[in-house]
Formats: C-alpha cells, sequence, structure tokens
C-alpha cells in the first residue's frame, strides 16, 4: 500500500508540474515522431512569392488581434495589388498585347461561399471586388465591362488608365518583335495567392494578378477560377497556385490538391501530386512553371512548383520567413 501511494504521490506532483507548459501551448501542436516533428500553429498565414512578405505583415496585423480570416487574406493581398514595384499584380502590372491592363482576382471562405472577378479594367482592387461579388450578388464570376460596372455601382472608384513607366518600357521594347505566343519563366511572378488560417481554425484564401504578360486581349488565367487557382474548404485545408494558368486550369490544381488531403495526403504529398499531374499534361512543358501551396485545417505546409525558384511567404507567432519550394526538375 506505500508503494501505492508512493506512485499516486509522484503522479500528482508530475501533472501539477506539466499543468503550467500545457496551457502555455495551448493552440499548439505537434506532429510526427519525436525525432521528425512539425510544429503545428494558429494562427497563420502562407502566400505566393517574395512580395508576399509585405502581405502576410499586413494579415498578420488582423490575424494576431483574433480578427476575421477573410480580412485578412483580402487586406493582405490589397498590399501587393498597390505595390509599385510589383508588375504583375494590379495596376501597375504589365499590359496585354493590346497595351491594355487587365485583372483577374478571387477570394473563397471555408464554408464555400467565394466571388471573383476576370478581364476587369481600372480598378485598384479587385480583390475587393470579387469579394463583394460573394457578398452582394447571386453570383459567383463577374468578367469585363459588367465586372467594371458593378464597382461602379459599388461605389469602387475608376483609375485613368496610364501604363507605369516600367509597364510601358517593356511594352514597347516587346513591340519590336510582338511575338504573339507569351513565355513564362520561372522569373515571371504572375500571382500572388494567399491562404490563412485563425485561432479558432476557420479559412480563407484569395489570389489577384493581372496575369500573364503580353497575352491576348480577354485572356484570363487561372487566378479568378475557382478550384483552379483557388480553393478552400474549411474541413479539409486551402491551396492556391501561380505559374502558367492555362497548366493549373487544365488539373484543376487547387480543387485536386484539396480533393488529396482529403483522401489523407499530406498538404506536401498533395501538392507533390498535383505538380505530377501537371507535367504529364503540359503541352509545353519547357516554358512552363507552376507553384502550388498548400495548409491543411490542422495547420501543416505543402509547397512544390515544376521548376526552381518558387518561393514562399509563412508568417505565424514563432517567425516570418520567405521559404524556397523543392520542385520536380532540381
Amino acid at each position: 500500500m506505500k508503494s501505492r501511494r508512493r506512485f499516486l504521490q509522484r503522479s500528482l506532483l508530475s501533472s501539477l508540474v506539466l499543468a503550467p507548459i500545457s496551457n502555455q501551448m495551448a493552440g499548439i501542436g505537434f506532429r510526427g515522431n519525436t525525432n521528425n516533428r512539425q510544429r503545428i500553429s494558429k494562427p497563420q498565414v502562407i502566400s505566393t512569392w517574395n512580395h508576399g512578405m509585405a502581405a502576410n505583415d499586413k494579415a498578420w496585423e488582423i490575424l494576431s488581434a483574433n480578427g476575421d480570416v477573410l480580412d485578412a487574406v483580402e487586406e493582405g493581398v490589397k498590399v501587393t495589388e498597390i505595390d509599385k514595384s510589383v508588375f504583375s499584380v494590379g495596376l501597375n502590372g504589365v499590359p496585354d498585347r493590346e497595351g491594355i491592363v487587365t485583372l483577374d482576382a478571387s477570394i473563397m471562405k471555408g464554408d464555400g461561399s467565394c466571388g471573383a472577378v476576370a478581364f476587369v479594367r481600372q480598378i485598384k482592387h479587385p480583390i475587393t471586388l470579387a469579394r463583394m461579388v460573394m457578398e452582394k450578388t447571386p453570383h459567383v464570376l463577374l468578367v469585363g465591362e459588367g465586372a467594371r460596372q458593378f464597382a461602379i455601382q459599388e461605389g469602387l472608384p475608376v483609375e485613368e488608365e496610364v501604363l507605369s513607366p516600367q509597364a510601358s518600357k517593356g511594352y514597347n521594347d516587346w513591340k519590336r518583335n510582338a511575338k504573339y505566343k507569351p513565355i513564362i519563366n520561372v522569373e515571371n511572378h504572375d500571382t500572388i495567392g494567399m491562404i490563412g488560417i485563425d485561432a479558432a481554425g476557420e479559412m480563407a484564401g484569395s489570389c489577384t494578378t493581372s496575369g500573364l504578360g503580353y497575352k491576348m486581349h480577354g485572356r484570363v488565367g487561372d487566378s479568378p477560377i475557382i478550384g483552379a487557382g483557388l480553393y478552400v474548404d474549411g474541413e479539409v485545408g486551402a491551396a492556391t497556385a501561380t505559374g502558367l494558368g492555362e497548366e493549373v486550369i487544365r488539373i484543376c490544381g487547387a480543387f485536386l490538391i484539396v480533393e488529396l488531403m482529403r483522401q489523407g495526403r499530406t498538404p506536401q504529398e498533395a501538392c507533390e501530386e498535383a505538380v505530377k499531374r501537371a507535367v504529364a499534361k503540359s503541352k509545353d512543358l519547357a516554358n512552363t512553371q507552376i507553384g502550388f501551396l498548400a495548409l491543411n485545417k490542422e495547420g501543416e505546409i505543402g509547397a512544390f512548383s515544376i521548376r526552381s525558384g518558387f518561393n514562399y511567404a509563412h508568417h505565424d507567432r514563432y517567425k516570418q520567413e520567405l521559404i524556397d519550394s523543392n520542385s520536380w526538375f532540381k
């Protein structure tokens, strides 16, 4: 009996000692064995490319104050939409072959609510317009002049249609040869896609771009296509894409990744499988780059691309960093 009492006393003391540590770890978990554990954290936000660092800063301001994750992913990418040093998102972006900047964007919540705009002109924040489509119309996607008219109706300002100095120079240089087959490479950072999760586990995502430089007038890529450039399911996770949109659309890239996670794949495994399928389906692999980014409801991250050069920004309570993704071709 004495030995039993001593055992119970020791167990109680151990519990008291460990209790504060457990309380401090609320909202934090670990996955994997003790030798190779991934720290799981909520809230957190991830976004594509190095311009995602500034976008994540803004999103984190909202998430760290227990704000709405939908607000976080909208306000985050708005930073990129007006960044004059970014030439592939917003009105400072590279124009199409007619010299006109057209914009695409989408936004989505974990409950399936979503909105998007495509081929829209003169609107500073297409991501805000996409959210208005989601919240104020019975539709998912508005395009072209109809999207612009809706923006005006909702009070969004219409900007003067003037190319930025760098975009104008690039367009004039391009016109010397005017090849109507745009070629993408690993340096054509044509999108910011952002996905986040808040402390309560709610998820949302956003995606915005000026699209492929010198595209045919009227061309739309994957960014505003729900299930291609962006998909969010709060019961599973979220994914976003960057790169040559036609190749992402062919495999419904973001939806594919979320469905693979639903079937039990980790975000990393799902991204790698999506790249494998994109490589198999590609019509012009030599000129194709795609990068996928995924986050599951547990807070695990995945990233993978066809070629090296794709990186993504990550921000949680522990760190803020830019991470190089692994790729199919080394």
